[in-house]
């Protein structure tokens, strides 16, 4: 492949790199088929040496060893895997846990929330290794590409990106071919078209899944996409009971033993995978313009969020509680439109810690086929007092007396607002 026919000749952004001064490349590498070829595709296209960073935000199943090996057989001059689950629970879920995130009423933003925090390593380690130009695997239709590259104009202004799967021009069966051409190992599930896996992205916080009948809203869910969550159908017919501890806002406690956060959400979400929670079919506005759907599979996201959720609603007032979730749905929404460096979520972040610092106390969740209900609450900071709140007694800080009074003055502008309306259809 010529240089001169593979690499976009202009550049629509500052942050693009100019082929003449791409020497030496961080490429994001997950192991895959798409990031293989590219790592032989950039030594090739653009004559550079290639440095991978591969990141563990926690997706299942995955070798290591094996795809560093694989890095370095391919041509990598280093391979660097972190383990960023501790960094990725606490400096990324913990906010969007007391935001109680989702994007689009269904969406628990693990993607979202894991991409920034992928980028914010490629720069760390592009500097470190002495890179000019930081690759990744996006594609033009996706957010990903927002997120990843927004996050590195913004750190590191010095750095060039290049996305080769949205400008070399191949389709799958290109890139299959290539592989086969460059000696570049093709999973036998990645072998044919009709084969293909579904496009997956996973982490500690969830699974999403895209492609294949996916694309076609009349077509239900296959069972074949569910490999993290059992069907709600073949879940045990016994109902399971966990209690979620919270102090100010995390959780740190499961059935009452003290975890770490990483543990705890692994531990949340074997459960709830058990009992077929987590699923979300869902149709969902990308910031690139596009409606998708996604299948997601998020056990522990969809446990700790209404706890965290109902819990937050026992300890504030009522005017908070209708404050909140207006700010909630804009973190949600910078996350999920890749601006976790906005200043204004900063914001909304000392905002969403302010109100935490009471949310702390204990939530009984019940589990049975695929439904997870809140059935208990307790805090110590609880806006709520039972004898308050019974019909059986009477007194104290509530004097069912003034009642009257009170509805008389609520209700004084409707009632006159009533009646003007009213007279004036008279008339």
């Amino acid at each position: 492949m010529s240089r001169e026919l593979d690499i976009p000749a202009v550049r629509s952004a500052s942050y693009e790199a100019d082929p003449q001064e791409v020497h030496r490349v961080l490429l994001l590498y997950s192991g895959g088929l798409d990031t293989s070829v590219m790592l032989k595709w950039i030594q090739d296209a653009y004559h550079a040496e290639v440095v991978c960073l591969t990141v563990n935000l926690g997706q299942p199943g995955e070798d290591y060893a094996v795809i560093r090996e694989k890095a370095m057989r391919l041509g990598a001059l280093e391979c660097h895997v972190v383990d960023a689950r501790e960094h990725f629970a606490r400096d990324y879920l913990v906010p969007a846990i007391r935001a109680n995130a989702l994007y689009g009423s269904g969406y628990p933003l693990f993607t979202a929330l894991g991409r920034p925090l992928i980028a914010e390593l490629a720069v760390e380690h592009a500097r470190a290794s002495g890179c000019d130009t930081v690759a990744h695997g996006c594609t033009g239709k996706g957010n990903d590409q927002v997120r990843i590259e927004a996050t590195i104009a913004t750190l590191a202004p010095e750095l060039k990106v290049i996305a080769p799967v949205r400008s070399w021009q191949m389709g799958r069966e290109e890139e299959l071919a290539y592989a086969r051409e460059h000696g570049i190992p093709i999973k036998a599930s990645q072998g044919t078209e009709s084969t293909a896996p579904y496009s997956i992205d996973d982490n500690l916080w969830g699974r999403s899944s895209e492609g294949r009948w996916i694309e076609d809203l009349a077509h239900a869910p296959e069972d074949d996409v569910f490999q993290l969550v059992t069907r709600p159908e073949d879940a045990p017919e016994q109902a399971a009971l966990l209690e979620l501890g919270f102090e100010r806002g995390v959780p740190v406690t499961l059935d009452a033993e003290r975890l770490g956060l990483v543990e705890l959400i692994e531990r949340v979400a074997e459960l709830g995978a058990r009992h077929g929670v987590g699923i979300v079919d869902h149709v969902e506005d990308r910031i690139v313009g596009l409606k998708v759907r996604d299948v997601y599979e998020a056990p522990a996201a969809a446990i700790i969020l209404p706890a965290h959720r109902e819990l937050e609603r026992l300890v504030c007032t009522i005017h908070q509680n209708q404050f909140k979730p207006e700010l909630d749905r804009q973190w949600a929404y910078l996350v999920y439109a890749g601006l976790w460096w906005e200043p204004l979520r900063g914001d909304l972040d000392a905002y969403m810690e302010s109100v935490n610092e009471r949310v702390t106390g204990t939530i009984g969740v019940k589990l049975y086929k695929g439904h997870a209900r809140v059935v208990t609450r307790s805090s110590p900071n609880a806006v709520y007092d039972a004898s308050l709140a019974s019909f059986s007694q009477s007194g104290g800080l509530f004097s069912q007396t003034a009642a009257p009074g009170f509805i008389e003055l609520f209700s004084l502008q409707s009632r006159m607002a009533w009646r003007l309306r009213n007279d004036a259809h008279r008339e």
